[in-house]
């Protein structure tokens, strides 16, 4: 008697597992969606940035002249959180870049904006000004101190593409 009611229930499991792989089936097939779309909304950031740079104890920086393929998608200023200025990205690949800054302690912000990329100790130019080169699992950056900021360009994007970014950061 057991070993019917063994088949039985694997018989039964047999079939729910068909039903539900017809059904998901069926709506994949029938349902129409678009692979190819971008879900990611470009954002302005104009409004945002103004105000920023009125409130910033520093000069807030933003990309001038990027190509039009690079997408922004979040913008942030807070005042509370060590004046840190948030500006993301998707680049012409649809890889992550954001330009971070901050008045908070240089070292301790990098490493968070960067989600844990070390300084490797090598520098980079870029539009003729030396930026510290930091290398992580997930984030790169490119960091440049200035006397009362911090700027980072970090993301999962190329080292190249973060360095196209840092060369079109214009204060006002």
């Amino acid at each position: 008697m057991a070993s019917k009611r063994g088949k039985q229930t694997v018989r039964g499991m047999f079939l729910s597992m068909a039903v539900a792989t017809a059904a998901a089936g069926f709506v994949y097939i029938f349902v129409p969606h678009d692979e190819n779309a971008n879900p990611v909304e470009a954002i302005d950031y104009r409004v945002e940035l103004l105000t920023a740079r009125r409130a910033a104890p520093y000069p807030i920086v933003a990309p001038d002249g990027l190509a039009k393929e690079w997408k922004p998608t979040s913008v942030r200023y807070e005042s509370e959180a060590g004046n840190s200025w948030h500006l993301g990205f998707l680049d012409p690949e649809g890889k992550y870049v954001a330009v971070e800054q901050s008045t908070s302690q240089a070292k301790k912000y990098v490493t968070e904006v960067s989600q844990d990329a070390k300084d490797t100790g090598r520098t980079q130019q870029v539009a003729g000004e030396a930026w510290q080169h930091w290398k992580g699992d997930k984030y790169d950056a490119l960091v440049r101190h200035g006397k009362d900021v911090t700027t980072v360009v970090t993301g999962s994007a190329s080292t190249e593409r973060l360095a196209e970014m840092a060369a079109a950061l214009k204060a006002s």
